[in-house]
């Protein structure tokens, strides 16, 4: 198990050095939420580059829980990186004085996660750095994603694991207890949760996954009927924008 563990480990570098060395650029940005997605994400970008060419942007609001900076502000110590915070309040009461602005918990959530992709990305023009997104797979198979918000990104590190191996890897790289076993959440709002809002523990989402991945995607569960509407509502997240674009001839 170790083993295997440990391969699945060296195939996320290899792919993180291959984008890293393809692309020509200088450094790697990532936004640090304080959860342990972003903290496994970043964990593995450290290994590769070195954490000195890692830069690290917590990017609050006034519902982000203090705790979570706190625990971004210990993992980048732990690690090495530079840490950098930058609260986004100023740029959505930009956004609140738009003609018929309209705040409801769903379309402040996309917006907060849109903005704070827009500030990855600024630093990262500024400093010729990639962008690494902070995905897993079982939140992007279900949707529980912003297009062009969390789930842009230049690199995916995580992307293909689900919640319950996230928690495995974190172990492996010695994340700080603190952030693997605090609740789960997209600080949208005060008290937030993702297991609350998605209505299934992520234990359960991915046992219904794998069984859906290995049964050809056909429901014989509740659960697996649950989590199958949501794959099949979410589908166009997932895919490239329609376009009558010809792919080139040869």
């Amino acid at each position: 198990m170790a083993q295997e563990l440990g391969c699945k480990m060296g195939q996320v570098e290899q792919m993180i050095r291959y984008a890293y060395w393809n692309s020509g650029c200088d450094g790697i940005v990532i936004g640090l939420s304080g959860g342990v997605d972003s903290a496994v994400a970043a964990a593995f970008c450290c290994r590769v580059i070195g954490a000195d060419k890692v830069l690290a942007l917590s990017l609050p609001t006034t519902v982000t829980n203090p705790a979570d900076t706190d625990d971004a502000r210990t993992l980048c110590t732990l690690l090495g990186m530079e840490h950098r915070i930058v609260t986004i309040e100023p740029m959505l009461a930009a956004f609140r004085t738009m003609p018929d602005f309209q705040q409801t918990p769903y379309l402040l959530g996309n917006l907060m996660a849109r903005i704070r992709m827009t500030v990855l990305y600024y630093n990262a023009n500024r400093d010729h750095r990639l962008v690494c997104g902070t995905s897993n797979r079982s939140e992007y198979m279900l949707g529980y994603c912003t297009k062009y918000g969390d789930n842009a990104a230049d690199l995916q590190p995580i992307l293909h694991m689900k919640k319950t191996e996230v928690y495995e890897v974190a172990r492996e790289l010695s994340i700080p207890e603190p952030i693997i076993k605090k609740v789960p959440t997209a600080g949208l709002w005060a008290g937030q949760s993702d297991e609350g809002e998605i209505g299934m523990p992520y234990s359960e989402i991915d046992t219904a996954l794998q069984s859906l991945e290995s049964h050809g995607w056909s429901a014989t569960t509740p659960a697996e009927e649950k989590v199958l509407a949501l794959v099949k509502k979410s589908t166009h997240k997932r895919l490239s924008a329609p376009t009558l674009l010809a792919a080139p001839q040869r």
